[in-house]
């Protein structure tokens, strides 16, 4: 797929790919939007849980059919408009495992409504960061690790490069056996053409995930994806927040508090997350600590291509050689397997705001 220059409205809209949706029908699959159905709220507007025919995708009475994920937008004028465009431009286009299936929208009047696949898991964060029934164990971190990094693979190695933008532990959703899947397409932004080496655009994106010459000089380029995954790598060896207001000082930055910890063999134990209970092979962890340093680098030009990135972690979970000597640390432990208790634990799509320009910090405390 590769994806043509600028479209009009009219052209992004007319995709054979989506399907336009009336008001009154996600009425009707959300019914009504009601409370109970709400699956989750942040800086964008709310997600509801809908129901539509597999074939037909008209509006069914919720229990029968598929389930959606609909995402109804605060009416916020332009930029919310934008961003809505611009998702329905790219998702209509690209087709990708690692990339959430965009079904179909509305656009009546001042609503602006997304439909989607529904996520049964919903986000990596609330996965990661909220007393869920279980945490995640080593083996699902990396399956997690490797599907968004196919995501973004995808994204940067297209004809027409794409940067993703805004990659962060909330737009990284689950589906029912962990499969990451990335969401929110609202700040991706065509890659540089020609003998140009970025673009160059208002900073937008969440603090603590954007890479530093980014926010510096809103020169972007797809090495700052690469930083954003080193992010959230971090964040999925540490089970700590990017940014993470409740903690004093250094603690406050995950990346640096981390770093001095990453490229050491004997001190990595302590970033690692408690909740894995030490079961987790030592050797793949420091592999995977080195590559997160790797896509840290504050020099751009240093930091791996995300095909990079992918192929190692790839080789962390299916080792093509088994070492000759193997040594016991690298054997995961299994683990006991429990069960889930019978109350599915619906985890909303996207809790955190969505991104604002960086520099003011006006979102509420949660964004960053």
């Amino acid at each position: 797929g590769c994806l043509p220059t600028p479209r009009t409205e009219g052209e992004i809209l007319s995709s054979p790919n989506l399907k336009p949706f009336s008001f009154s029908e996600l009425k009707n699959a959300t019914r009504n939007f009601r409370p109970e159905s709400l699956l989750g709220e942040g800086g964008f507007g709310y997600v509801f849980k809908g129901w539509i025919d597999e074939n037909t995708l008209a509006a069914t009475k919720p229990g029968s059919g598929m389930v959606v994920a609909v995402k109804k937008l605060k009416p916020e004028g332009f930029q919310g408009h934008k961003e809505w465009l611009t998702e329905v431009d790219y998702l209509g286009q690209l087709h990708h495992p690692n990339l959430v299936k965009l079904i179909g929208y509305c656009s009546e009047g001042e609503n602006r409504l997304l439909v989607y696949e529904f996520m049964p898991k919903g986000s990596l964060e609330n996965h990661l960061f909220r007393r869920g029934p279980q945490p995640l164990s080593w083996v699902v971190r990396l399956k997690v690790a490797i599907g968004a990094a196919r995501g973004l693979s995808f994204l940067h190695d297209l004809k027409s490069q794409v940067i993703y933008r805004d990659f962060k532990a909330s737009n990284i959703l689950l589906d029912g056996e962990f499969n990451a899947k990335l969401s929110d397409f609202g700040l991706a932004k065509a890659g540089p053409t020609g003998d140009r080496t970025h673009v160059s655009t208002q900073v937008m994106g969440t603090h603590g995930y954007a890479a530093p010459e980014y926010v510096a000089t809103g020169r972007l380029t797809a090495k700052s994806d690469v930083y954003s995954f080193g992010v959230v790598l971090l964040e999925l060896l540490s089970g700590r927040r990017a940014v993470d207001k409740t903690k004093v000082g250094v603690e406050q930055n995950l990346v640096d508090w981390a770093k001095p910890y990453l490229g050491d063999k004997r001190k990595l134990f302590r970033i690692m997350d408690t909740k894995l209970g030490g079961q987790y092979p030592q050797k793949s962890a420091y592999t995977a600590a080195t590559l997160a340093l790797q896509c840290l680098s504050t020099e751009a030009k240093l930091r791996p291509k995300m095909s990079e990135v992918l192929a190692a972690l790839e080789q962390l979970e299916a080792p093509k050689t088994a070492s000759k000597h193997t040594q016991l640390d690298q054997q995961p432990i299994p683990l006991p397997v429990q069960k889930s208790p019978i109350r599915q634990h619906h985890s909303p799509m996207h809790l955190t705001p969505s991104a604002s320009p960086l520099p003011s910090q006006k979102q509420s405390p949660r964004a960053y």
